[in-house]
């Protein structure tokens, strides 16, 4: 892979949250990171607050168009020449409310995104890293814990996460030939806007509601960096960060 000066990253859903400590991590890093996301204003306060200068560069996508994320790649491969990684991490909540009442249109608002719009982004990633010289990169996808494990209402985010391992899994065998590693990062409980509820109290597989325990979203920033900036010829295929004390290892 290029030297630290040159490398090449883009980060999706980079406005906020895990994307945004990502973002912030690897330009802190010396990667020149596209920032990407449905809104401008908080990607270009990101890029502000690196103060990596032309390093960062902020492109409003949205990931759930197919359009929109090839015009992404296309604007960093004009701008930058190449793609080294994609941090693939944009996506939504759970719907409110019992599964039984939603409507189908809620149910695809988080398919599509979390489902096809990784998918979108890997696809393209593939045809550029394919096709570049040097040829190769690396892909990051964002599983989070639901990946494996669900909580209770939440049908539709971890359906989603479950599918985001069989692509990892998938694009990393596929991704052989053309020298791109493919990895998926598993959050857990990092403190983020979506995962403030935490504090407050959540259910729980027993039905009870329960305070659960935190962790810095920095730390997923360090782990995506880590990941990132290991050489091609390894991979790590998932890594699961997450708060020590979270119930989530054996019965709690």
């Amino acid at each position: 892979m290029n030297d630290k000066t040159s490398r090449i990253a883009i980060v999706t859903g980079a406005g906020s949250g895990i994307g945004r400590a990502a973002a912030l991590a690897l330009l802190a890093d010396g990667w020149s990171v596209a920032l990407a996301g449905r809104r401008l204003e908080p990607l270009e306060a990101v890029a502000d607050e690196s103060g990596a200068g032309a390093r960062a560069f902020a492109v409003p996508t949205d990931v759930a168009r197919q359009e929109s994320v090839a015009a992404l790649f296309a604007a960093v491969v004009e701008r930058f020449g190449r793609v080294d990684l994609l941090f693939n991490n944009a996506g939504v909540g759970n719907p409110q409310g019992p599964f039984e009442d939603w409507t189908a249109e809620q149910w695809k608002g988080v398919v599509d995104i979390n489902l096809n719009g990784m998918f979108y982004c890997i696809q393209q990633a593939f045809r550029v890293m394919r096709d570049q010289s040097p040829r190769g990169g690396r892909i990051i996808n964002n599983g989070s814990i639901s990946a494996t494990t669900p909580r209770p209402n939440s049908i539709a985010y971890t359906a989603t996460k479950h599918a985001v391992a069989g692509l990892t899994k998938t694009a990393s065998l596929d991704g052989r030939k053309y020298d791109i590693a493919v990895g998926q990062v598993d959050v857990g409980n990092a403190l983020t806007e979506l995962a403030a509820r935490f504090q407050k109290g959540v259910p729980q597989a027993s039905g009870e509601i329960a305070v659960e325990p935190v962790m810095d979203v920095n730390i997923v920033g360090q782990s995506v960096l880590y990941m990132a900036n290991l050489p091609l010829e390894a991979n790590v295929l998932f890594h699961t960060v997450m708060a020590t004390k979270m119930p989530f290892v054996g019965r709690g």
